[in-house]
């Protein structure tokens, strides 16, 4: 009979290959390790969004402005947020607020909720209830549009929420799905773009003329397109009137 070692499920492992299996087990558990790592250094950095509970809730006052999803001027600002920008607003989860800013367009009105911040995205995604979102006192007015030309650009269709730190990453084709339901709920649209447009990479998207985002986009969103429209700036904020008809998806 052969005085080889040989295993046996139940019986003891021979000593001759205890060091055997101890490097396979070793090489296996290590390499998956380095794999699990070149995997994730390969991903693209989701960068620093994030919503900032850090700076505790922000209640701020300006002026409803609809374009057609609503975006706060802001007049009267708080430690984290400054006078004069211009704040996307959103709900809960993945609502949108225009249902509660529909009747504030124009208006003076106080909003309150965590900020979602990336970069120079700024989102407010507002508190529940009356105190999320009411009326105020005061003067104010809707700063006028600047017509900026029209633009063919290269980039992304996100969903402003997400992008900005609800998800990380919020962008890619892994998170067509997530953008998608974030739009259709009336979260702001946001375009990525490859060159910065008027020294920013983020711009709110519209339909054609400024009006809802039509359905034709969402085959678009989370891919890697060229696209025309017209832009304008709102406040510190670009917003891009997209024109579906001009959508390419590029390689």
């Amino acid at each position: 009979m052969s005085e080889k070692p040989f295993f046996i499920g139940y019986a003891a492992v021979p000593t001759a290959l205890r060091f055997v299996m101890g490097l396979v087990s070793a090489l296996l558990i290590g390499g998956a390790a380095v794999l699990g790592y070149a995997i994730g250094h390969a991903q693209d950095d989701p960068g620093d969004g994030a919503f900032r509970f850090d700076y505790g809730r922000q209640t701020v006052t300006g002026v409803i402005e609809l374009t057609p999803l609503p975006v706060m001027h802001v007049i009267e600002g708080s430690e984290q947020i400054a006078a004069g920008d211009t704040l996307m607003l959103s709900g809960a989860g993945k609502n949108g607020a225009l249902p509660r800013a529909a009747a504030l367009d124009g208006q003076m009105a106080q909003a309150s909720g965590v900020l979602l911040q990336r970069g120079e995205i700024d989102m407010l995604q507002l508190r529940g209830g009356r105190n999320g979102l009411q009326a105020a006192a005061g003067d104010g007015t809707t700063p006028a549009p600047v017509d900026l030309g029209h633009w063919k650009l290269a980039g992304e269709i996100c969903d402003g929420k997400c992008l900005a730190g609800a998800m990380r990453p919020g962008r890619g084709i892994s998170h067509r799905a997530c953008a998608n339901l974030c739009i259709q709920g009336g979260i702001p649209p946001v375009f990525v773009s490859t060159q910065p447009v008027e020294g920013e990479e983020f711009l709110m998207i519209t339909g054609p003329g400024f009006s809802p985002l039509p359905e034709a986009i969402y085959d678009a969103v989370a891919l890697y397109i060229s696209a025309e429209g017209q832009l304008s700036r709102h406040g510190d904020l670009l917003v891009w009137a997209l024109e579906p008809d001009t959508i390419e998806v590029l390689p």
